[in-house]
């Protein structure tokens, strides 16, 4: 296979390689320094979408009290209505920020979601953070530095950008996106009071990054465990010893039994807390009505019957750029059918 048609000419954006590896694919960081950045397309300025902190549990809530009380209350009458409505894709971001940092930053998680009511559907598509892709009005690089020229460029344009970059690129629409960063996700694992996760391989990490940007040494044992926030975040964040892939199935079974969890009645007690909690970081351009609309579907599929695939092995090609970082080519042969599979009509 030919690699002359993935090379940048010039490199519209240079990467910064550190000297810090993560698995088997290096992490690198953009750096802006002095060098200009090209013109943005209008569409970043003309449509930023409004930056909203919803309470995003308060319409599931209310949908499982409204359900409770019978289905003679309109329950069956509002899931035969919301199984016409049309599909959702949404772009879930884990931001890669430290307490130092504001946004402009990489995203370290990319998950694509689709909800299709007629199904009923739900899927989880991981796209790997090292995808090297077009990442519109500045060339090509990887597929996680979307978020931080977006940011770059204009203040909550990050997500706009990785919305486009992953809707041009794999061909589908994207109509919303959510991001949260570590200390969200931590506290939101908390709030619930934790998840049960079955590990299926113990976890030995003897360089699992640190806030200060030190290391230290993390051990996961296998079997059923129930977690804390800093213990999934550690479980959905490892590379050790596991590639990138292995990571983000990682990365979903924990957004499920996440999931699971909320729909426990023993939780809803703390529902006011997390819903406190989720204001204070999460970040969406979803509307309550959008949610309230995804909720019903959500119900009738379940946790354990959200469909989880990745963007995986099979699907891209190691290679270095001309700067010397290791990246991931798209095999488009292999990822466009799934992605059509699972994302359209």
């Amino acid at each position: 296979m030919s690699k002359e048609p993935w090379v940048p000419l010039p490199p519209p954006i240079e990467e910064t390689i550190s000297m810090h590896h993560y698995g088997h694919v290096e992490d690198t960081q953009p750096t802006s320094g002095a060098t200009p950045l090209p013109a943005h397309m209008p569409l970043l300025a003309g449509q930023r979408r409004r930056r909203s902190r919803l309470f995003l549990l308060l319409p599931v809530f209310l949908l499982l009290v409204s359900l409770a009380g019978g289905l003679a209350a309109g329950g069956y009458a509002l899931w035969q209505w919301t199984g016409t409505l049309p599909r959702t894709n949404l772009l879930i971001l884990g931001l890669d920020r430290r307490p130092d940092q504001g946004s402009v930053v990489r995203s370290d998680t990319m998950i694509l979601m689709t909800v299709y009511p007629a199904g009923p559907r739900i899927a989880l598509l991981s796209i790997p953070r090292d995808l090297y892709v077009e990442i519109p009005g500045y060339g090509t690089n990887r597929i996680n530095t979307a978020h931080f020229w977006g940011e770059n460029e204009l203040a909550e344009n990050g997500p706009v950008l990785a919305v486009q970059t992953v809707a041009q690129n794999l061909g589908v629409p994207v109509h919303h996106h959510l991001r949260v960063d570590f200390n969200g996700f931590r506290a939101i694992v908390d709030a619930v009071g934790g998840i049960d996760v079955v590990v299926e391989r113990a976890i030995v990490d003897e360089g699992y990054p640190t806030e200060d940007y030190g290391t230290i040494r993390i051990e996961i044992p296998a079997g059923p465990q129930h977690m804390d926030g800093e213990t999934a975040l550690r479980y959905a964040r490892s590379r050790h010893g596991a590639s990138d892939l292995d990571r983000a199935m990682r990365q979903q079974q924990v957004l499920t039994a996440l999931a699971r969890r909320l729909l426990e009645p023993k939780v809803w007690l703390r529902l006011p807390a997390v819903i406190q909690v989720v204001m204070e970081n999460v970040e969406t351009d979803m509307t309550a009505q959008d949610l309230l609309l995804l909720a019903p579907t959500l119900l009738r599929v379940g946790p354990d019957g959200i469909e989880q695939h990745v963007i995986g092995r099979e699907m891209t090609e190691p290679w270095t750029t001309p700067t010397g970082g290791a990246v991931l080519l798209p095999r488009w042969e292999a990822i466009h059918p799934l992605v059509q599979d699972l994302f359209t009509p």
